[in-house]
């Protein structure tokens, strides 16, 4: 089978190609960039702007299956500042219109889309003890960025492709993913990462201040790529073809993310709250439906995935300082 992955040269796309390339399939990657920490393992790696619908046309030419992942995302410092708004939604509501519409028309057998926790509703995450998102918890509409509605609106493209142009769809919504070989630096990394680097810093400088935003007590749930990516194989092989977290469902705050990661290291850190986005205060998936749907249950804890996040940041914060 041939399979094409867009966002190949992001973190989660370059993990998912070697994921597929290993079970023996045929699979074109298609990014803006290659993978930054490793060479790419697609047979193919075309670097296309798919802003572009001929780029999106020819990066589907004798594909069967399209695992979609091209985005311009980030973390919270990126999505939740609300500085890159318009560039956010112009942006992926023309990659997603583009890989769509190419589908359709070379009559892809399966299209997988990555959205994102995003899309549920602010008003169910204003606690920290909140409770698990279910897939229905995105109606009524309300996400608390525009990320999220820009998510929640393919997710719609997607239906309606599935209902009127015979393209069968699937709808992953990630839950913080994390691992090694992602952004960690620079404005996009999401928390584990930061938390890795802030952490790397104490440790190599001998300055214990980690600084954090706001009071460190907003909670997530985060999965491990490992995780990630065999349940999105599962349900790309799956007859489910609505919305699906894609997580676990251990709510862990901040301050307690940076205190596993500081206790990796081998270090106390000193904890500086400063200004800052924080998102919602409380989001946690419900894993019910992924459960009964593809019968799996996330392997690695949040403990295991922070030390393997950890031993490659700070080996990348090393290389930096050299």
């Amino acid at each position: 089978m041939r399979i094409l992955v867009t966002g190949a040269g992001g973190f989660i796309g370059s993990h998912l190609v070697r994921y597929l390339k290993e079970r023996g399939y045929w699979v074109r990657g298609v990014d803006l960039k290659e993978p930054e920490w490793s060479p790419s393992a697609a047979d193919e790696f075309y670097q296309l702007d798919l802003r572009t619908y001929v780029n999106a046309l020819v990066s589907m030419l004798d594909i069967e299956q399209v695992y979609a992942l091209a985005a311009d995302m980030g973390g919270m410092g990126f999505v939740g500042s609300g500085e890159h708004d318009l560039d956010i939604v112009r942006n992926n509501t023309t990659i997603n219109l583009n890989t769509l519409e190419a589908a359709r028309a070379v009559s892809v057998d399966r299209y997988l889309f990555t959205s994102s926790a995003c899309v549920y509703n602010e008003l169910l995450q204003m606690d920290v003890d909140v409770l698990p998102l279910r897939e229905a918890d995105a109606y009524p509409a309300q996400p608390d960025t525009e990320y999220g509605w820009e998510k929640l609106y393919t997710e719609r493209l997607c239906a309606l492709y599935q209902e009127h142009a015979d393209v069968p769809m699937r709808i992953a919504r990630f839950h913080n993913i994390f691992g090694p070989e992602g952004t960690w630096a620079g404005g996009r990394e999401k928390l584990p990462a930061a938390a890795c680097r802030k952490v790397a810093m104490a440790k190599l400088t001998g300055d214990h201040n980690v600084e954090i935003w706001g009071d460190g007590l907003p909670t997530r749930s985060f999965c491990y790529i490992d995780d990630c990516l065999e349940m999105l194989y599962l349900l790309m092989q799956s007859d489910y073809d609505g919305p699906m977290n894609i997580g676990t469902d251990r709510p862990v705050g901040v301050n307690e993310v940076f205190d596993i990661v500081a206790a990796i290291a081998g270090i106390e850190i000193e904890k500086v709250y400063v200004p800052g986005p924080q998102g919602v205060r409380g989001r946690n998936a419900d894993l019910t439906l992924m459960r009964e749907v593809l019968g799996y249950e996330p392997q690695a804890s949040l403990e295991d995935g922070l030390e393997r996040t950890y031993r490659w940041v700070e080996n990348q914060v090393r290389q930096s300082k050299t």
